[in-house]
């Protein structure tokens, strides 16, 4: 079962493509197949890939979100990344991906904060309170992470490993930020902290994406994402066990939903900025240490620390929503810095192209 609109073959009774989403059962008349719309859709696929446009269609991102998906997607979403399954460059697609399982990720997330929040608060059971203590701290930067998954347009990274980097990748990061505490002693203030975190996180990020395998802009800006989840989530979980050993259930809520409501800005943008900045610079080439000295990673690194220190400064509650705006920056950025992903993947299949006896890229 070829789908009309891409060529992907699709199992039998399969009603929309799992690659491309192509409904066929609302699929046009004969005649309108013939009319000058599809002759143009014709016409641009004639175009060579490189020279498309992957400017960013707001509206057409998030248009899969609402559409009914069956299993079979999901478990082709969840196989990408491995030996068998990694397309090569020149089968990726450079448009922008068109995301929906992570909003399944967080309606499944709720749904179980919800029946532990019941457990704790209706039924007074005490066992309940570590369930929703550790899901309500990974319900939404773990969501927003997926979100980071699916834009990876080379799917050459398997979510096992995905989930490896968000437990090792978040405790180490906090690990390396306690050692510079420990060496800033009592110089802490919002610049330190955020200097101190963002490059623990930034460390941590390069540890793992350091590797040629992980050479995209996109693979930083997951791993790093990854590693920022972790971190906020971790994080978010012992400022939630505070307000539990202080006795107050409403400081242990209050907590877990404010933190949670501004975790997508936070760390794990954060932390996917910095990574994707050095896989910008990297490129084909192996780990140096003077990489990290190039204004382009600098620049991205210096703005995401000095974001981080406003956002823990009391001039944030000056101006209305204050971390929102931060939040709106750091998006803006990320999604800047995807589009500059799918462009870095157009150039790699233009030169495969063009030059495919040359080492891959």
């Amino acid at each position: 079962m070829n789908c009309p609109h891409c060529g992907y073959v699709n199992p039998e009774r399969v009603k929309s493509c799992l690659d491309c989403g192509y409904n066929s059962s609302s699929s046009d008349t004969t005649e309108e197949r013939n009319s000058l719309f599809y002759e143009f859709a014709s016409f641009v696929d004639t175009i060579p890939r490189g020279e498309r446009s992957v400017e960013p269609k707001f509206r057409n991102i998030f248009s899969r979100v609402f559409r009914k998906h069956g299993e079979l997607e999901a478990e082709r979403l969840f196989i990408v990344g491995t030996a068998l399954t990694t397309p090569k460059i020149q089968e990726v697609k450079e448009t922008w991906p068109k995301p929906w399982l992570f909003a399944r990720v967080f309606l499944f997330a709720l749904l179980a904060y919800l029946g532990l929040y019941l457990g704790v608060s209706l039924f007074q059971n005490v066992n309940f309170i570590p369930g929703l203590i550790i899901v309500g701290a990974f319900a939404v930067p773990f969501t927003t992470l997926i979100f980071f998954w699916e834009m990876n347009a080379p799917q050459n990274i398997a979510i096992y490993r995905i989930v490896y980097v968000v437990f090792i990748g978040g405790i180490l990061s906090m690990l390396v930020a306690l050692v510079f505490f420990d060496i800033l002693k009592n110089n802490i203030n919002p610049i330190t902290i955020g200097v101190s975190e963002e490059l623990a996180k930034a460390v941590t990020v390069i540890f793992f994406v350091r590797k040629l395998k992980y050479k995209y802009i996109l693979n930083g800006l997951l791993l790093g994402a990854a590693v920022g989840a972790g971190f906020a989530a971790f994080e978010t979980a012992g400022y939630a066990l505070r307000g539990l050993i202080s006795g107050n259930f409403h400081t242990l809520y209050a907590t877990i939903l404010w933190r949670s409501l501004l975790a997508p800005g936070g760390h794990v943008a954060w932390a996917g900025l910095s990574g994707a900045a050095f896989c910008m610079i990297q490129g084909d080439k192996k780990f140096e240490w003077n990489l990290l000295i190039k204004p382009k990673f600098l620049r991205i690194f210096i703005l995401v620390v000095l974001m981080h220190a406003l956002w823990d400064t009391p001039i944030t509650d000056i101006f209305p929503f204050g971390q929102l705006f931060l939040m709106a920056a750091s998006w803006i950025l990320v999604f800047r810095m995807i589009r500059k992903g799918l462009k870095e993947i157009s150039e790699k299949k233009w030169r495969f192209n063009f030059y495919p006896f040359e080492p891959s890229s």
